[in-house]
């Protein structure tokens, strides 16, 4: 390959290109970042149906633990057994023993 000394203008319109290429790609990604920042601090725009957080918060504030609860949801729905019927047969004898 042979080696073509180049000229001094055409180096420096090369170097100028670049440099102008390099701004407007900087330029771009600026513009781009500050369209997506305007669309992001926007207002959100609320559903219809959709939870109004002003009245999710209030219903949180007056979520109070009652001591009337139900213990146990999954016992009163009659999925699983009761604490209290489970646990409430142990001071009798079992049936296996009372047999023999």
């Amino acid at each position: 390959m042979k080696i073509i000394a180049q000229d001094p203008a055409q180096t420096s319109q090369r170097a100028k290109v670049g440099m102008i290429g390099l701004a407007a790609v900087l330029l771009l990604i600026g513009l781009a970042s500050a369209i997506f920042a305007t669309a992001n601090h926007d207002r959100q725009v609320a559903a219809i149906g959709s939870a109004r957080p002003d009245v999710v918060a209030n219903m949180v504030a007056a979520n109070t633990t009652d001591p009337n609860a139900p213990k146990e949801p999954l016992a009163e729905l009659g999925v699983a057994p009761s604490a209290a019927t489970a646990g409430g047969n142990t001071s009798e004898t079992p049936p296996a023993a009372a047999a023999r």
